[in-house]
């Protein structure tokens, strides 16, 4: 197999759907039931508006996360997702992402996404834009496999993506320096410290934090969603 030369990752809310996979699962939590729905709304928010504005606890915010369908069984856990999958996430899996990500495929690039967002809630989208690397928040697990509410190892999260980067592509003996090129998209600025390090970066349906980042470095600016 011919040794990929260049190194492409993506965010994945915001930049490669237009929502926000984790704060939309917690809406879905509410539909179904599984949550008080007044109180959960308000964390939910609450959460979200944190992450917008730099200040998130990623553990606080895990534990929260993941607490209304932790409980629940496998099989439930399973038949949620799909159906949330079916109903919300499908209509956010838009064609000009979708060519993003097989215009670097067809180039032979090595494509993963790096997430805050937590893997139980990501590797279906991630499977389902045929992205074979996914780097999330990982869910540590108790002796019997259930999901705890802490977060296993590096979060993915601000500096974090860095971490996790280096060492998923040290176990695929890759280095970062090692590519030719390296192009990270992302729309937050919370991923400053990953788009800083990335040979390209590339602000992708920025907010009007990163835009301004943006435009002052003279970093790519790509709207994908009108």
């Amino acid at each position: 197999m011919t040794k990929p030369t260049r190194l492409a990752l993506f965010d994945l809310d915001g930049t490669l759907i237009p929502g926000d996979s984790d704060h939309a699962f917690g809406e879905f939590m509410v539909r179904l039931g599984w949550v008080d729905a007044d109180a959960h709304r308000r964390a939910n928010d609450a959460f979200y508006q944190q992450y917008l504005a730099g200040t998130l606890d990623i553990d606080a915010y895990v534990d929260f996360a993941t607490s209304a369908w932790r409980p629940r069984s496998a099989a439930e856990q399973a038949a949620a997702h799909a159906q949330f999958m079916a109903e919300v996430m499908r209509p956010q899996l838009l064609p000009a992402a979708f060519d993003l990500v097989r215009q670097h495929q067809r180039a032979g690039d090595l494509v993963a996404i790096v997430t805050a967002t937590n893997e139980f809630v990501t590797a279906p989208i991630a499977a389902a834009f045929g992205v074979e690397h996914l780097l999330a928040v990982r869910l540590q697990r108790d002796a019997a496999g259930a999901v705890t509410g802490r977060i296993d190892g590096l979060p993915s999260f601000r500096e974090g993506k860095i971490g996790r980067v280096h060492d998923w592509l040290a176990t695929l003996g890759h280095r970062l320096d090692g590519f030719a090129s390296s192009t990270f998209y992302s729309d937050s600025t919370n991923d400053l410290p990953l788009l800083e390090l990335v040979s390209d970066p590339v602000a992708t349906n920025p907010g009007p934090a990163l835009e301004a980042v943006a435009r002052q470095r003279g970093w790519r600016i790509l709207r994908l969603f009108a």
